[in-house]
């Protein structure tokens, strides 16, 4: 049994938005499992409706590009944080972001490690990002990184205002009849936030876990035991409505889901990324 520290419940708390007290009745419940206290939380109906997407809040752009490639064409996404919005306006961090992204794609670059780790005019694009941050006064680094091929890649970048550059990108890779809704398709992936392509590429310890969430919870609410497993079913199949993509229905068309609006244009979807500022890792 895991040690149940101030460190471990702030940490819980932090990613449940619950109260202390919930929180560390959940980690002695769970004998300091961290994953698993979150899922007694869940299914007791406590966790905060106010729960905080991703981590810490940063500002910044995301440039990206298609290119020609062997695959057909790939599409790269890179985002660079600053500190406050005022800065990532400004052209020059905008044109910074851009030349940043071009070093990925002359390097091939796979993560933002690799990115990093490149050639740059002079010297690497780690020093390049370190002698921006002069540059602009602030804090500057480069974040999420994302890179999908296929025989047609669509990309689209949308501003949550004009003034600002683009904050959320969504890349879709599809084959060539799927070409025909991709732009589509990459509204879907920006406004709805997907998780994964199809159910089957949804790790199997996240359906677990789902579905003790799902049981317990139904269990709490007093619903007959010989119920439980069908009423379970259903909730796992809401839960995949909202995380896969091809599940979710359409939002220009909910009568239909995303994976009829391939079928339709006898294509199919083969990879997807969306990226979105200050939704990364915390350094």
């Amino acid at each position: 049994m895991a040690a149940i520290t101030a460190a471990l419940i702030k940490q819980v708390r932090e990613d449940t938005g619950a109260g202390m007290m919930d929180v560390k009745k959940a980690l002695t419940e769970a004998e300091g499992d961290v994953a698993r206290a979150k899922e007694i939380i869940r299914a007791k109906g406590i966790q905060a409706a106010g729960k905080r997407e991703g981590r810490k809040a940063q500002e910044g752009t995301i440039a990206s590009k298609v290119i020609e490639s062997a695959e057909g064409q790939t599409g790269y996404a890179v985002e660079l944080n600053s500190e406050t919005d005022f800065v990532a306006k400004t052209p020059k961090f905008v044109e910074f972001a851009d030349t940043v992204l071009g070093y990925a794609v002359a390097a091939d670059a796979n993560n933002a490690d690799e990115l990093l780790a490149s050639n740059a005019e002079d010297g690497t694009v780690k020093v390049a990002v370190e002698e921006a941050a002069a540059l602009f006064g602030e804090h500057v680094k480069v974040g999420q990184f994302a890179k999908i091929s296929g025989p047609h890649v669509e990309i689209y970048a949308h501003k949550k205002s004009v003034e600002m550059p683009p904050s959320i990108v969504a890349m879709i890779a599809t084959d060539e009849a799927g070409a025909k809704v991709s732009h589509e398709a990459a509204l879907q992936i920006s406004a709805m936030g997907a998780k994964w392509l199809s159910r089957e590429d949804v790790p199997a310890d996240v359906v677990e876990s789902e579905r003790r969430v799902a049981t317990e919870k139904s269990l709490a609410e007093g619903k007959p035991e010989k119920i439980v497993p069908k009423i379970v079913e259903g909730r796992l199949n809401a839960f995949y409505k909202e995380v896969v993509l091809l599940e979710q229905p359409f939002v220009k068309d909910p009568s239909k889901t995303v994976g009829k609006l391939f079928e339709e244009v006898g294509g199919k979807a083969v990879a997807f990324a969306r990226i979105e500022v200050g939704k990364g890792e915390e350094e």
